[in-house]
């Protein structure tokens, strides 16, 4: 897995290409935990993100407990399909803020 940051003011973009699984979410994990120092909106780019295991779900999950804990944002965008029907059929998609 790719995590490319840009950050522009007090955004933090991260392009995330590849799988989020077992053995790429502490990647994901330590940038995210970075981010809430550095920014006060995260958006995390799935354009490019091809699957997404239980791991990343928990990943996904930490970072939306910490954002209402730090009044940060965290938005997810480019979800594909396959992607969303996990986060639906988890409860996820009721949880994190889509578009």
């Amino acid at each position: 897995m790719t995590i490319n940051k840009t950050l522009e003011g007090g955004k933090l973009t991260l392009d995330i290409e590849g799988r989020l699984e077992n053995t790429t979410s502490p990647q994901l994990q330590e940038v995210l935990i970075k981010a809430f120092d550095e920014a006060n909106e995260i958006v995390l780019n799935f354009e490019k993100l091809g699957y997404v295991s239980s791991a990343g779900l928990r990943v996904l999950l930490m970072g939306q407990k910490v954002t209402k804990k730090r009044g940060v944002s965290m938005t997810l965008t480019n979800v594909s399909s396959e992607i969303m029907d996990v986060l639906e059929m988890t409860g996820f998609a009721d949880m994190l803020k889509i578009v």
